[in-house]
């Protein structure tokens, strides 16, 4: 069987839509579900969107994991309307959030190697 997160519909932080990729997974291994082609033994397929690991991709055969890749951009002037600084530094399981000053206003800067890529801050 295989079975995914909902993606973008539901997850805050997924990296990835799951819908698209499911969809071309099971295109390719339909004839191995449906018994055209055998298996030497039942076959789980997962796919999770993120890290967060809702699609149980640690205990499948096959294992399909959506990872963010860069660390967030900060739009410094837009930052204050978009969240409170103290919940963003809060929400950064590594620290790699840390409060800063640019030009004279509160705002955050980012430590790359400290960044795990989870999307916790921009959720």
């Amino acid at each position: 069987n295989i079975v995914h997160t909902q993606g973008w519909v539901h997850c805050h932080s997924s990296a990835s839509d799951a819908s698209g990729v499911v969809k071309a997974v099971m295109d390719e291994l339909f004839p191995y579900f449906t018994g055209e082609k055998s298996l030497p033994a039942k076959m789980r397929v997962a796919y999770a969107c993120c890290l967060n690991m809702c699609g149980a991709v640690h205990c499948s055969d096959i294992a399909i994991l959506g990872v963010h890749t860069s660390v967030p951009m900060i739009s410094h002037d837009d930052l204050p309307k978009m969240c409170e600084i103290p919940t963003l530094v809060a929400s950064c399981p590594t620290g790699a959030i840390r409060p800063a000053t640019v030009d004279g206003k509160p705002s955050v800067e980012i430590e790359d190697a400290q960044c795990m890529f989870c999307g916790n801050c921009y959720t």
